[in-house]
């Protein structure tokens, strides 16, 4: 039917028909795979598909169809990719670990340890959760698949092309997980096949996300590209006609093809250039594939003595290839109408190269281990080593997770400049002196006090242009990195070994800070700090915020990353909590006779009716503050209001924090008490602010996560200041502090979304 059948993107690799018989399929990989393996005994393929086609017999995918047509179909991906019969065999077998009773150990006797290894390798990538809802577990998965892609890259290989068949059927799936799975994939697993140079998985993979997370840009851009697809094909068809006669006159042997550029290029233009697409005109591009380096640039020659070239618009990738490896000579010219378009010329194994990038040199022997390249092209996985590197030097994962996301961005294009020694550094787009120091040695980056570009002095935020050559000057009596540095540099490593400097450098200081800030508080709120300062209230603070010692503490109130405030407030709380513990008859018969005074001795407990238990309180109103509105699972403290009861606020509200001394005799203890089993129910009125850059649609993509949650959003009020900043301010109830956490959590992934805070009074 079809309906059923998935339209394939020009130049992408074939996807078969859906509900295709498993056997046609499995003919068409035997004979993908004989059209380059110098082998015939292809009797592992033939193990392989028969054990998988077993072990998931009684098993379905979304879509209807039999589940052995999905590894048929990756094993296929991978043979398009000429990668070798272990890696084929891997990926027939990759889900039989994880979704059969076969176990790692048998496929290592039935087909060796190297296969089972990759099968292994890829069923941990498949368990990860790359759920923003927990933005640690997902940091830790990543660090766990760039371990696995350094102990045998073919593991990543054969997840992406798991990707990309499951991106292909990608309509079966819930709208909701459709986005999901779309902006995963154009995140993370689209990057990483740039990174490794193959580019014919990573276009498909960009356009599948495309169409999924932008459908009306998508069906637009195919609706336009379609209408004049013939006025277009004629100018491609001249073009490629001309080119060949020019070059036959110029005994330039050569194979030329044209075509449009995928979507998702397109679009990212339209977005980079602010322009629609009835305003990019080289949205053509043709390719001419030569023998010899030498031959690309006598092309170059003759190509623009035919167009007109526009300048600023040409790229030598040949003499600075890359970092995944791609080598072209990139040339946009006027065509003899007056349109735009560009042109690629490179050799046969340069084209090889850019369309299986790693794959295409990641050699094997027939019979050896998969972990070791050939010659140098473990050279051109640099960038996952400097990965590694970060694994070790970064302990917090959100850290991680941020620099990773920042390297792997799709959007950086590169800039490269040269070492006074002549060695080639590429960098982000927009990089300044300091990212190159930084490249060179975080030594370097600490000590800099200055640079030159081209034997001329200049500032430090001087924007690199591709082929400066930069000295860095240094000096011993250097105060090391400054803070405004982090607002001009482009790079990760660069922002990443500041920031490290920081934390280790300025510890001491921001304790010394930390330090006076909480006397100054203290003395402005009246409180003896001795009186608090005890071993045992210290080792609260500590539990309660999850440092290792008291200067850790100190530091991070010196940092701003945690209020002086809060700490005070803990301590003063553990030991209110003390004396309650070692009050005496005496003290509780103070308290009894004297009916004007709060009584904040342990009489007896109350519980109330909202889940609340009050030491000390006989028969009084509990209710909950509307200024930091509490709710299960918060720490609380009550408060001894005249004449209205007693009102729950929490322990880190801004009114409970800057409390008179002489009112703080009305704090008492508070505590929830059986909420989760007595009232599951309930519901408790809650407030949180979200603060993000303002754009259409942002309070769409807000009310579809209340909605899905079933959460009734009570109010919402936002404004945007004049940088284009909004803030949204919305209540709402909810059940208890782990659904308002994952509530927060889900919207921090919304695009747009800078931070979300609760209000606190």
């Amino acid at each position: 039917m079809e309906e059923n059948k998935l339209k394939t993107i020009e130049g992408d690799l074939e996807a078969p028909a859906d509900f295709t018989s498993p056997d046609v399929l499995y003919r068409d990989l035997v004979a993908s795979i004989r059209k380059y393996h110098p082998s015939d005994d292809l009797s592992m393929i033939e193990k392989a598909y028969q054990l998988a086609d077993n072990a998931h017999k009684d098993q379905k995918r979304k879509s209807g169809e039999p589940y052995i047509i999905h590894p048929l179909c990756v094993a296929i991906i991978l043979a398009d990719l000429e990668m070798d019969k272990e890696t084929i065999a891997a990926g027939l077998l990759h889900d039989v670990v994880e979704d059969t009773v076969y176990t790692e150990e048998q496929l290592a006797e039935l087909f060796g340890k190297e296969v089972a290894l990759l099968v292994d390798g890829v069923t941990k990538l498949t368990q990860l959760s790359w759920s923003a809802d927990k933005v640690e577990m997902q940091a830790e998965n990543l660090r766990k698949m760039f371990l696995a892609m350094a102990k045998d890259i073919r593991v990543i290989i054969i997840k992406l092309a798991d990707r990309l068949h499951n991106m292909r059927t990608l309509q079966y799936m819930r709208p909701e997980k459709q986005k999901e799975k779309a902006r995963e994939t154009i995140e993370i697993y689209s990057p990483l096949a740039d990174r490794l140079g193959i580019s014919k998985i990573k276009i498909e993979l960009d356009d599948l996300a495309l169409r999924y997370l932008e459908p009306n840009v998508y069906k637009e851009l195919e609706e336009k590209i379609a209408l004049t697809s013939e006025a277009r094909q004629k100018f491609i068809d001249d073009i490629i006609a001309e080119i060949k006669t020019h070059m036959e006159h110029a005994e330039i042997r050569c194979e030329v093809n044209g075509r449009v550029k995928h979507f998702f290029s397109i679009y990212k233009k339209m977005l980079n250039q602010h322009k629609t697409l009835d305003q990019i005109y080289d949205i053509f591009a043709v390719r001419i594939i030569v023998d010899s380096v030498k031959d690309c640039y006598a092309a170059l020659g003759v190509i623009h003595e035919m167009y007109k070239p526009i300048p600023g618009r040409f790229k030598d990738y040949i003499a600075m290839p890359k970092p995944n490896m791609y080598q072209s000579l990139h040339t946009t010219l006027i065509g003899t109408n007056g349109q735009p378009f560009e042109i690629q010329i490179r050799t046969f194994e340069m084209h090889r190269t850019a369309e299986y990038g790693i794959a295409a040199h990641w050699k094997y022997k027939e019979s050896g281990s998969g972990q070791v390249a050939a010659g140098d092209e473990a050279k051109k996985l640099s960038w996952l080593r400097q990965i590694l590197e970060w694994q070790q030097d970064m302990s917090d994962n959100k850290e991680f997770l941020n620099a990773i996301k920042s390297d792997l961005d799709m959007f950086s294009d590169s800039v490269y400049c040269f070492t006074p020694t002549g060695d080639v550094k590429a960098l982000p787009s927009g990089s300044t002196p300091i990212d190159f120091a930084y490249s060179i040695h975080t030594a370097v980056g600490n000590k800099m006090v200055g640079a030159r570009v081209n034997g001329k002095l200049v500032n430090i935020d001087y924007v690199i242009q591709n082929g400066d050559r930069i000295e860095i000057m240094t000096s011993q009596n250097s105060k090391g990195p400054s803070r405004d540095w982090l607002n001009i540099i482009k790079s990760s490593q660069a922002r990443n070994k500041i920031n490290a400097w920081f934390k280790q450098e300025r510890k001491a200081d921001n304790i010394l800070k930390g330090r006076e800030m909480i006397d100054r508080y203290c003395k402005a709120k009246g409180i003896n700090f001795s009186d608090i300062n005890k071993p045992e209230f210290v080792d609260k603070v500590l539990k309660r915020y999850a440092f290792q010692d008291w200067d850790s503490v100190l530091a991070s109130v010196g940092h701003g990353g945690l209020k002086e405030g809060q700490v005070i407030n803990k301590m003063i709380e553990e030991r209110t909590k003390k004396l309650k513990r070692e009050v005496t008859d005496a003290t509780i018969l103070d308290a009894i006779g004297d009916n004007n005074k709060p009584a904040v001795v342990p009489i007896k407990g109350s519980k109330s009716k909202s889940g609340i238990t009050v030491k000390g309180i006989h028969d009084l109103a509990v209710r909950f503050s509307k200024c930091c509105s509490p709710v299960p699972g918060d720490e609380i403290v009550g408060f001894v209001t005249r004449g209205r009861g007693i009102t729950i606020h929490r322990t880190d509200c801004i009114n409970v924090l800057n409390l008179p001394e002489i009112e703080r005799s009305r704090l008492i203890d508070a505590e929830w008490q059986g909420v989760e089993e007595d009232n599951s129910a309930a519901t408790y009125s809650t407030e949180i602010s979200i603060f993000a850059n303002n754009r259409i649609g942002m309070f769409v993509d807000i009310s579809k996560i209340f909605t899905e949650r079933e959460i009734d959003i009570k109010t919402m009020n936002s404004r945007v200041n004049k940088q284009g900043k909004a803030t949204i301010t919305m209540s709402f109830d909810i059940h208890g502090i782990e659904e308002l956490n994952n509530l927060m959590a889900k919207l921090r992934q919304i695009d747009g979304v800078l931070d979300i805070e609760r209000t606190t009074g």
